[in-house]
């Protein structure tokens, strides 16, 4: 038989035939699409969290401004630890957040912006576990796990 004339056979064939060109080739650009669409989910958790969280925080900042106008000009001593402070009126537990959402506080959205700009690497490992199952890759899927399991108890230990 000449190379004209080989049987094509199915990706990951029955042990024993030897892959033709074709399908060595046909088996990469399998591979190669996969991996563009990986490539592209990722890419799309990405962006679509940082806009959202820079969207967010920036309505946040208006309501905080049309509030509170005066905090608009900086003038006098600003200090971190007046605004970090438990005492302030921006949210510092999901309770005190929940509660400042459904007042409608500026610093409740301004807060809520942060949570999700922190979210989005996490989104983005929880991407990495899907698309490594979707690759049929299961040491690297237990991997990217643990790495998720990690992350998201860092949040809860602090």
């Amino acid at each position: 038989m000449t190379e004209s004339e080989e049987m094509p056979i199915a990706v990951g064939g029955h042990s024993g035939q030897v892959p033709t060109g074709r399908d060595r080739v046909h088996h990469r650009d399998v591979d190669e699409e996969k991996l563009r669409k990986v490539e592209t989910a990722i890419s799309y958790v990405l962006r679509i969290g940082v806009v959202a969280s820079v969207i967010t925080v920036l309505i946040g900042m208006v309501m905080v401004f049309r509030h509170h106008p005066g905090y608009a000009s900086i003038t006098g001593k600003v200090s971190y630890h007046t605004v970090a402070d438990s005492t302030t009126s921006f949210p510092h537990t999901i309770g005190q957040l929940g509660t400042a959402l459904s007042q409608g506080t500026g610093e409740g959205v301004i807060v809520l912006g942060l949570i999700i700009l922190l979210a989005t690497p996490v989104m983005r490992v929880a991407v990495g576990v899907l698309s490594f199952i979707y690759e049929k890759d299961p040491p690297m899927t237990i991997v990217t796990l643990f790495v998720l399991a990690v992350l998201i108890a860092s949040f809860f230990l602090g």
